[in-house]
């Protein structure tokens, strides 16, 4: 058995597209899933499954979601180690005057190409900055993530890649979780 991190994007927001965690675990476990954990209500499930391709992992997934929910739900995942390595190797972390509660990762479903990443990065709307790495943008956002224009819908729209985001604190808490 492996360990997996999903993360759902857009449900239990505002209200709006509601998914008790208790209802997505039972759901997860149906799947066959094991050690099935949420982590607060923003989407944030760890579990283990037999090693299957992550994609199929999600399809599975996405598409349980669809059936009992009645919504479309992007879901991404990442093994532990992943994970780990993303705690790990924030480059924000070594810059200095920086305000760890202000970092955010933006989690991609696939690497995005090279060309695309290229053009992505002349935007510029200071304060904020972002460095794509593989799979995720380590964001930062001095004035908060609410007010960036750094959003999912700009790192989907302009990479052409599904993408969710977390703050600092929730990744690191899901790589703590995991541990155990």
């Amino acid at each position: 058995m492996e360990k997996f991190i999903s993360i759902l994007r857009g449900i239990n927001v505002g209200g709006q597209r509601k998914i008790p965690m208790t209802d997505l675990k039972s759901l997860y476990e149906d799947l066959g899933f094991q050690k099935v954990i949420t982590y607060i209500q923003s989407g944030n499930v760890i579990f283990e499954s037999n090693k299957i391709s992550v994609d199929a992992l999600e399809q599975m997934i996405e598409k349980k979601i669809a059936e009992i929910f009645n919504m479309t739900v992007p879901v991404i995942i990442r093994q532990l180690s992943e994970m780990k390595n993303v705690a790990a190797n924030n480059p924000f972390l070594k810059m200095k005057e920086i305000d760890i509660d202000k970092l955010h990762i933006t989690f991609l479903n696939e690497i995005p190409g090279r060309d695309i990443v290229l053009n992505i990065k002349g935007y510029d709307y200071p304060p904020d900055k972002f460095i794509i790495k593989n799979k995720e943008v380590f964001l930062y956002c001095p004035g908060g993530y609410g007010k960036t224009k750094f959003s999912n819908n700009f790192f989907e729209n302009k990479l052409k890649v599904k993408a969710t985001t977390r703050n600092w604190k929730t990744v690191n808490k899901l790589v703590e979780l995991s541990a155990k």
